[in-house]
């Protein structure tokens, strides 16, 4: 199962679009994850009608007509890989305690907000995994996204792209 995992988009405030690149990876996916802060409806639209199967839900700067069609949090299985999807962890210190602690039910935990990729395990075995934003990069040399595989229960190929730079 070819998994591609977005966050921070802010379409159309920070890019009139996805990033071509980004789009590809989309429309060979088997499941594209979105976790938050769209900023506008039509790229909700535009991924539901694109997507295979799409897992979204809202960040902080979403508001009330993409909060009306999103969670705040997210959970799927997915060919037996139990996944969580949420927008903001809070701060980096401490982030794999709280998280395995508040998601101790799933094998793997996207996030977004920091616009950050981030990579780590907690000691329970949760992987944590941000994308970083595809449209703004902040601090980052990068703007970007990840791909992944799911087989057999496991995270597999598990690869930031990097978009301009």
């Amino acid at each position: 199962m070819r998994l591609v995992v977005m966050a921070d988009t802010h379409v159309p405030k920070r890019a009139r679009d996805l990033p071509a690149p980004l789009w590809d990876a989309v429309d060979r996916a088997d499941v594209v994850v979105h976790a938050g802060d769209w900023a506008d409806v039509p790229l909700l639209d535009a991924l539901e009608q694109r997507a295979k199967r799409l897992i979204a839900l809202y960040g902080n700067n979403d508001g009330p007509a993409l909060r009306a069609r999103l969670p705040e949090t997210a959970r799927a299985e997915l060919a037996g890989l139990r996944v969580a999807v949420i927008h903001e962890t809070g701060p980096a210190a401490g982030r794999e305690r709280r998280c395995a602690t508040l998601f101790a039910d799933s094998d793997v935990l996207f996030f977004g907000h920091s616009h950050i990729p981030w990579d780590t395990t907690a000691p329970s075995g949760l992987r944590l995994l941000n994308p970083g934003s595809p449209t703004d990069r902040r601090r980052q040399p990068y703007a970007t996204f990840l791909t992944a595989e799911i087989k057999d229960g496991g995270l597999s190929a598990v690869e930031l792209h990097r978009i301009g730079g």
